[in-house]
């Protein structure tokens, strides 16, 4: 059950980041030049406030954490951060391969 709602999850995720890649492709036919939307730019659109308060609990916790990692992460674009995290929970999420000749009980 909780497998399924993963993989739900993933799919969900990697449709957005198809999604953001077609919205950024159809912006860079419109103004004939490529400018990604960054996934900083799209969390601060959607709730500004979670980032600030995300970024001073990541700071409070572990400086070098929010320069070196959550710092790169936000500079990507998003459907590059979405798609890729997306994939990670499909794969991480997949259905077991069957044993053959064993059982499971």
């Amino acid at each position: 059950m909780i497998r399924g709602f993963f993989r739900l999850v993933g799919l969900l995720l990697l449709a957005g980041g198809f999604i953001f890649m077609v919205y950024d492709g159809a912006r860079w036919v419109a103004d004939q030049n490529l400018r990604f939307t960054r996934f900083g730019e799209f969390w601060n659109d959607v709730h500004q406030s979670s980032q600030t308060s995300f970024r001073t609990m990541i700071e409070g916790a572990a400086p070098w954490l929010w320069n070196g990692v959550v710092k790169l992460l936000l500079d990507q674009p998003v459907f590059a951060v979405m798609g890729v995290l997306g994939i990670l929970l499909m794969l991480l999420f997949r259905p077991r391969k069957p044993l053959i000749g064993y059982s499971r009980n």
